[in-house]
């Protein structure tokens, strides 16, 4: 959501709609014994007819006593293109509201602020609506305020209806933090009440996300309570799961709005407080430098990319539905607006695993007709969880492999851009070899060097083991890095390694393209699992669809995201070690094999 700042600078913002307070507009409908089935993304009606083209940082909340429908809130954004200011930018609505009774379909109920609140000079981002005290209250971040020094802050607005009209507090429930001109992110707000006392939990990227407790009236929160679960410079937009005596913290990493390079991913961690500290399944905390996280959904290969900042709702057969945004890579951006990316809303089944949430039984964000959710009581949904194995290696391909353990590389490998002698050897079955202050992210210069065999044909698995020698955590070895490319030119490759971003250790999937038409991203990344001592890498080829895995004992493999690349008999399977200099990345293998593909995988 911070690309939102810029990318959406020169837009207008919307004048007053009409906010509903004596219901919405959609009718109600009558019941089916089985949902009826959807297709992403949701159907968001305006009142032209049109289709609302994005929906980000969904926010959805169930009717009340005798009401029965479903109420969705989205970030201040444009609803279509075709909806113009003076200036002919797209007309920004601040948190449009809508309505549906089966939560596929929904009807527009205005805008939950028709103008924003006097306090707040930037964007209002993120709602998080709830039920309190007999109000409503409309939860949000300001991405600025004209408080002294400026600054991001948490506020808050009351209503008697889910669709308004809401009352700005006038307060901030959290101030602006850190000193003018270096202010924390304080974005993304998300209320728990667990054991008797509510929480509010808020941050981003810059400064990390953090937990308060909530006064009893909903309005403010205390200084002196203010708890760090989740380390900077790695996740944003928290929403908390209880389930079987834990607290499951849900967060999205990496860029939200980089167009069809967007790798926003979900990822997990678990306490038995809501304090914290939320360790992933491997046990490695969301505040270690080596930064824990379990994926919970990531892109798969189909249109949809940067999936995340969500909500989870039960239905009435009480199956979890993720509703969440991701970017259509066909169709990433807003008409005549190249840079200001669209992020509708999808809803996607939430399962359960050895104690882990994953979307669709792991398989990701769904393209094609699903099972519909039971939205309305007596319903029951025709979904049920298809779990099923992972793609594995299998046969070694011999002649791609190499365990290092000659003095001299194998025949196999050739060098594109020889490196310096001596920045490289093989010692004790490793290949160790030296980072280089140079990257293959074009414009840089120099270009590094990449250690390149030919790439098979067919789908593959390709893995190794490397340590990168940065220290495990602390600033700043921006980006130092070793590991796996799949190499079709410098401006046309995918790159999994292990990587230093500013005071973390992440592993990173990256996405370097040539540039589809002027002002398109020419890189996009996702991450994956966390970091080790040392870190294993696999790349599973599919088709034209690359998978990201990683572990931290060679065993247990996390899942990450899926980058689509077209092959060329160009493609090489590579090693890097680049990024700053003073390090080194130590290779204990490659290894190239064929792929086993159970049965049922990617339905």
């Amino acid at each position: 959501m911070v690309a939102l700042a810029t990318a959406a600078a020169t837009i207008a913002v919307a004048g007053p709609a009409p906010a509903t307070s004596a219901g919405p507009a959609q009718k109600q409908q009558g019941h089916h014994r089985v949902a009826p089935s959807y297709t992403n993304p949701l159907k968001l009606k305006l009142p032209s007819g049109a289709l609302a083209e994005s929906c980000a940082d969904p926010d959805v909340l169930r009717g009340r006593g005798t009401d029965r429908h479903w109420y969705l809130y989205c970030t201040t954004d444009a609803l279509t293109a075709s909806e113009v200011g003076p200036n002919g930018s797209p007309v920004l609505h601040n948190v449009p509201m809508f309505s549906s009774l089966d939560l596929i379909n929904w009807t527009y109920e205005g805008d939950a602020f028709p103008t924003k609140p006097a306090w707040v000079t930037g964007f209002v981002w993120a709602p998080e609506v709830v039920y309190r005290n007999g109000k409503y209250m409309l939860y949000y971040g300001a991405s600025d305020t004209s408080l002294p020094g400026g600054g991001s802050a948490i506020g808050v607005a009351t209503s008697d209806s889910p669709t308004g009209p809401w009352t700005d507090s006038g307060q901030q429930v959290v101030e602006p933090q850190g000193a003018p001109g270096s202010r924390r992110w304080i974005f993304d707000p998300e209320v728990l009440n667990a054991n008797g006392v509510s929480y509010l939990y808020f941050g981003s990227y810059f400064g990390g996300i953090s937990v308060r407790r909530l006064s009893a009236d909903g309005l403010s929160t205390d200084p002196a309570s203010q708890t760090q679960v989740a380390i900077d410079n790695r996740y944003e937009g928290t929403n908390i799961i209880k389930r079987d005596g834990w607290y499951y913290l849900l967060a999205s990493a990496t860029n939200c709005c980089a167009g069809p390079l967007t790798g926003y991913s979900v990822f997990a961690g678990r306490s038995r407080s809501p304090l914290g500290p939320f360790v992933d399944r491997h046990g490695v905390s969301l505040l270690a430098g080596r930064v824990g996280g379990t994926p919970v959904v990531a892109q798969n290969g189909n249109r949809w990319v940067g999936v995340g900042h969500h909500t989870v709702i039960t239905d009435f057969d009480g199956q979890q539905w993720m509703v969440y945004h991701a970017v259509d890579r066909n169709d990433p951006y807003y008409a005549d607006e190249v840079g200001y990316t669209k992020r509708p809303a999808l809803i996607d089944p939430l399962d359960w695993k050895h104690g882990w949430p994953t979307v669709r039984a792991g398989r990701g964000p769904s393209d094609d007709p699903m099972p519909g959710p039971a939205a309305q009581p007596g319903q029951r949904t025709a979904y049920k969880p298809r779990f099923t194995q992972e793609p594995r290696p299998t046969r070694l391909y011999k002649s791609l492999s190499d365990e290092f353990r000659s003095d001299t590389l194998s025949k196999q490998w050739t060098w594109i851009r020889q490196p310096e002698a001596g920045s490289y050897r093989l010692d004790s079955g490793q290949l160790r070899w030296q980072t280089q202050a140079a990257d293959i992210h074009p414009p840089a210069t120099p270009l590094a060097s990449v250690l390149t065999e030919p790439a098979p044909k067919g789908n593959y698995v390709v893995e190794t083991k490397v340590r990168v020698t940065t220290p495990p955590e602390g600033c700043c070895y921006n980006y130092v890095q070793g590991g796996l490319v799949i190499y079709n030119d410098d401006a046309n490759y995918l790159k999994l390694t292990s990587a230093s971003i500013w005071n973390t250790r992440q592993t990173e999937f990256g996405k370097q393209m040539t540039p589809v038409a002027a002002g398109y991203p020419s890189y996009g990344n996702a991450v994956v699992g966390p970091v080790g001592t040392a870190t294993y890498l696999r790349l599973v080829r599919i088709g034209e669809r690359y998978t990201a895995y990683t572990s931290l004992d060679g065993k247990r493999w996390d899942k990450g995201a899926t980058w689509t690349q077209a092959s060329s008999p160009n493609t090489k399977i590579g090693l890097v070690s680049m990024g700053g200099a003073g390090f080194s990345s130590n290779f204990d293998y490659v290894r190239v094999s064929a792929v086993h593909i159970p049965r049922h995988w990617g339905d």
